[in-house]
């Protein structure tokens, strides 16, 4: 906090949090998303064949994370489709990406400096979400510690959460491409924002509230900006948990076996020493057989 008023961040990051997120900040969030629904395999395929199927997947993009968030807080799921204005946006924006003429409007927003920018603006409205969702999940669960957790991370990664029913839609089964079992960066930023703001909410942090909204904007957006912009799929947590899981976890069994597995062919495993006997017992075989016959003959 002394550090925060010494920069003179406490007033910005206090009018920061405040910022309106609808229509721009929405707007940015629905792009990008509904993109990455396009790099899908088939995506566009399935957008001219069945484009009902196409608009359902795009809008599990645009609204998965509250969908989910009122599934685990025993609300209504379909309860903020009667928000208007963000599903007409929303799919006013899906038209534009795969229907407009001559894929201009899909080849204005990938174009990278813009779309950099639009990366920026969706991590805004994540993190806003995170807080924004712990917060709902705190009223109904003072001290439902997991439950916050819970809702501020769904809020947060939502849509990678509902990726293998988006997949449904699209008519692909992969349970092997679960989010869960491989989480990409946002899930994961999404989870430790959302102990973060916890522990916030439940005053075991000495932070404002929107001070840490703009520390973990911050963040977020600094991270996702250079990651799109190198095309990198690593996360930033990779190192640190290349150091912490084994000393928490333990290491990994199916490196140890898959060294081992790769390592028989090349003649030190039982299998190159079972394949090796029977070839020996052929040949005394048949020069037993041969001694016998050459015997006979004598």
């Amino acid at each position: 906090m002394e550090l925060l008023s010494a920069l003179s961040l406490g007033e910005l990051a206090l009018s920061f949090s405040r910022v309106q997120l609808f229509p721009v900040f929405d707007l940015s969030y629905f792009i990008v998303s509904i993109i990455y629904l396009k790099y899908e395999p088939g995506a566009v395929e399935l957008s001219r064949r069945h484009p009902v199927a196409s608009w359902l997947c795009a809008m599990l993009h645009c609204f998965g994370s509250y969908i989910l968030a009122d599934l685990l807080l025993g609300e209504p799921v379909i309860d903020y489709f009667s928000n208007n204005s963000s599903v007409l946006l929303a799919s006013a924006v899906w038209y534009l990406i795969f229907f407009c003429p001559l894929d201009l409007f899909y080849k204005c927003v990938c174009f990278l400096p813009v779309k950099l920018i639009f990366v920026a603006m969706k991590e805004v409205v994540r993190v806003r979400k995170i807080a924004v969702g712990i917060h709902h999940a705190h009223h109904h669960y003072h001290h439902g510690w997991f439950v916050m957790i819970a809702t501020g991370w769904v809020k947060g990664s939502g849509v990678a959460l509902l990726s293998n029913l988006e997949q449904l839609l699209r008519g692909i089964w992969k349970p092997e491409n679960n989010e869960i079992l491989h989480m990409s960066f946002p899930t994961k930023a999404s989870l430790y924002g959302a102990i973060l703001f916890t522990l916030q909410q439940t005053r075991w942090l000495p932070v404002s509230k929107a001070n840490l909204i703009f520390i973990f904007t911050m963040f977020m957006v600094s991270c996702k900006v250079f990651l799109t912009a190198t095309h990198s799929h690593s996360s930033p947590f990779d190192i640190l948990e290349g150091y912490i899981c084994p000393v928490l976890f333990g290491a990994v069994w199916g490196d140890d076996h898959h060294h081992d597995n790769h390592g028989a062919p090349h003649g030190g495993g039982l299998g190159a020493q079972h394949s090796a006997l029977p070839a020996k017992c052929k040949e005394e075989l048949s020069e037993g057989s041969r001694k016998k016959k050459t015997k006979k003959a004598d």
